[in-house]
């Protein structure tokens, strides 16, 4: 017979291993797009801000989203990784180091950690937001892609944090050390590892690292500080990357590097930052200094096209909106919330009230989680008449600058100098917490 707390811990791990497939995380299976019990890259499974897993309750108080376990840390922006039985972080130690982790996702007990010499500081006026790592990895299901602020890309092995390579830009690419340090996000696909680093837009075999082509080259310093990250998506019939660099949206040929369209979009300092977004054969994007745009992109006789559709004077910032029912719901420069038709480009809202200078938003249905930089969580509601706040918790007085993880009936919070796993109450799992 089993006492009581070695039941619990029996059926939680039974219920880990059929509902997270526990054979992801050995790398005996392939990550699927729609796996909601996981979250292994930025802006989750598909890329998008989506999340297809269990319904959110409609409320954010302790008796339905509890605190589960706290892990404190060194400064960083980017967002957690989680898999079906941990969680990866990484942070800035002592100016000096940038610091990989990984910790048990039911406990928060830290399973390996690995470090290299790599901070840098940021120009002057970007300063007071840190000179921390910013981009969040990729996880592939053996293998954990970290993109270190001095342009370099390096590849951990997930299960024992032991280095399998790593891409040093600057060194093998005769490039300038970026002034905002390396901040795009990279895409894992297949084979391969696609990025924005060494002031071009590359493909690496994910494997060995080797350099498999390189396109939109630019100016390389401050011109070759690409904010935004890349993604994948069918326009016009044809599976294609799309990239936003600092000074144009493009889409190209994840064989071979060819560039199939681009189209200059404008931006103070060429702050494209946030990640553009396609709908149908819409791509839309909005940008600081710049306006809220988009353009529509087509094929004929295999030759792709790229027409402006429309423009909105709404300027965009960091924050990347999600798309629901053909809307993008979009956090502005001016810190306010705009609903807006990706097709026609009709405002449907602005909100009265002014937010913070940063949301990441994660959605289901018609509900969207958005995590404020300053703390707060929101869940709103997708209504198209009107701004809809359905319940908000302020979860830390710490900012909160990393994307938001959502998998299964977890939410991750990177907070500036912790990471903190909540779970939510209605799940099986979470009952056998709270009883434990």
């Amino acid at each position: 017979m089993l006492d009581k707390t070695s039941a619990l811990h029996f059926m939680m791990n039974i219920f880990r291993m059929v509902s997270l497939g526990v054979l992801t995380s050995l790398g005996i299976l392939p990550i699927s797009a729609a796996d909601s019990s996981i979250w292994p890259q930025w802006r989750g499974p598909e890329r998008s801000g989506q999340f297809q897993g269990p319904a959110w309750p409609t409320k954010l108080d302790t008796n339905h989203l509890h605190r589960v376990w706290h892990k404190d840390l060194g400064p960083s922006y980017s967002g957690p990784i989680v898999t079906a039985d941990r969680v990866f972080t990484t942070e800035t130690k002592d100016k000096k180091y940038e610091v990989v982790r990984a910790l048990d996702r039911i406990t928060g007990k830290e399973l390996w950690s690995t470090q290299w010499e790599g901070s840098m500081s940021v120009p002057f006026f970007a300063r007071s937001n840190g000179d921390w790592i910013r981009a969040t990895p990729a996880y592939d299901g053996q293998s954990l892609f970290v993109a270190g602020m001095r342009d370099v890309l390096v590849c951990l092995d997930a299960q024992t944090g032991k280095e399998r390579w790593r891409f040093d830009f600057i060194q093998k690419l005769s490039t300038p050390l970026p002034d905002f340090g390396f901040v795009c996000s990279p895409l894992v696909e297949g084979d391969a590892v696609y990025v924005q680093a060494g002031a071009s837009f590359v493909r690496l075999k994910k494997d060995t690292g080797e350099l498999v082509w390189r396109t939109l080259n630019d100016k390389g310093g401050m011109w070759g500080s690409v904010f935004s990250s890349p993604l994948l998506a069918e326009l016009a019939g044809k599976r294609q990357l799309i990239i936003q660099t600092r000074e144009k949206l493009a889409g190209v040929n994840p064989e071979d590097g060819t560039v199939l369209w681009e189209q200059p979009v404008e931006a103070f300092r060429g702050m494209n930052i946030l990640t553009p977004i396609v709908h149908k054969d819409f791509v839309f994007t909005s940008t600081y200094g710049g306006k809220t745009l988009a353009f529509k992109v087509a094929s004929t006789d295999g030759k792709y096209s790229i027409t402006p559709q429309w423009t909105h004077k709404a300027q965009g910032y960091m924050s990347t909106p999600v798309v629901i029912d053909g809307v993008a719901y979009n956090h502005l420069k001016s810190q306010r919330v705009m609903a807006i038709d990706v097709e026609s480009g009709r405002e449907l809202w602005t909100s009265d009230k002014s937010y913070g200078k940063y949301w990441s938003l994660v959605a289901q249905g018609d509900r969207i989680l958005a995590l404020d930089q300053t703390g707060m969580l929101y869940q709103l509601r997708a209504n198209q008449q009107k701004m809809e706040i359905i319940d908000e918790r302020r979860l830390t007085d710490a900012e909160t600058w990393a994307h938001l993880a959502v998998a299964g009936d977890q939410v991750f919070v990177r907070e500036l100098n912790q990471l903190v796993a909540y779970q939510w109450r209605s799940s099986p799992r979470a009952e056998l917490l709270k009883a434990q």
